[in-house]
């Protein structure tokens, strides 16, 4: 549970939630969005798993980041990278999931250091919190 919310956003979905817009009330992001073409859409616009691989990725190398300097680990390089990668398909249960992988690539970063740092980010990253248990996801350092 979050204890005191430091920051909130809304967007808004419109038309035909994949096939549609979607939007930030504030402005600051706009998205056209479609069904991916393996799925049958036109894939013309993006897509929610393309939106959450953004935000993952960037989430999560904030929070190694964090981690990183608030814990005293080591330093991040400046080259340091996080790609997210977001798969969805039916679940056995029915409805649909996602899975997630994660690759990390930490430059220069001794073996040990990095893993700590890797461990320490899903620890704080919002996105690995909301996710842990219902989402299977894979972390590969690089």
């Amino acid at each position: 549970m979050v204890k005191d919310v430091v920051y909130r956003t809304v967007a808004e979905a419109k038309g035909g939630g994949r096939n549609g817009t979607s939007a930030t009330l504030d402005g600051a992001l706009a998205v056209t969005l479609s069904v991916p073409k393996e799925m049958g859409g036109e894939g013309k616009g993006n897509n929610p798993e393309q939106l959450f691989a953004v935000g993952y990725a960037a989430c999560y190398l904030g929070a190694i980041r964090f981690a990183a300097g608030n814990e005293k680990i080591g330093d991040v390089p400046a080259d340091a990278s996080v790609k997210a990668q977001i798969g969805i398909g039916p679940r056995a249960e029915g409805g649909f999931g996602i899975t997630a992988t994660l690759t990390v690539s930490l430059p220069g970063v001794e073996r040990s250091v990095a893993e700590r740092m890797v461990e320490r980010g899903h620890f704080i990253c919002p996105y690995s919190n909301a996710i842990k248990g219902n989402v299977h996801v894979v972390t590969i350092l690089e």
